[in-house]
C-alpha cells in the first residue's frame, strides 16, 4: 500500500499545468509528458509511434501565455476526463 502512494505521489508531482497537451502512450504512461504548446507540436512528436495527443486536462492559461487558437485544441469534445487528483 506505501509503495502505490509513493507512485501516485510522484505521478501527481509530474503533471504539468503549463502546457496545453500532453504526449501518452507505452513511452509515456499517464500525465507525465505534458510539455506541448500546440496539438501540432505534440503529434510531431507522436508520429510514427503508438503514442497519443490528449489536451491537459489540468492547463490553466497564465497572464503571459497566449490561449490556444481553434487549430491548436483539435478537438475539445474527445478530450480525456481528468483521473485523479489536479496537481497542487
Amino acid at each position: 500500500m506505501a509503495t502505490l502512494l509513493v507512485l501516485a505521489a510522484s505521478a501527481h508531482a509530474q503533471v504539468s499545468t503549463r502546457y496545453p497537451f500532453c504526449l501518452q502512450g507505452d513511452d509515456y504512461p499517464g500525465w507525465s509528458n505534458c510539455a506541448f504548446t500546440s496539438y501540432q507540436q505534440c503529434q510531431a512528436s507522436a508520429s510514427g509511434t503508438f503514442d497519443e495527443c490528449l489536451a491537459n486536462p489540468w492547463y490553466q492559461a497564465g497572464d503571459n501565455a497566449a490561449p490556444p487558437t481553434d487549430s491548436d485544441t483539435g478537438s475539445q469534445a474527445l478530450a480525456p476526463l481528468p483521473v485523479g487528483p489536479p496537481p497542487d
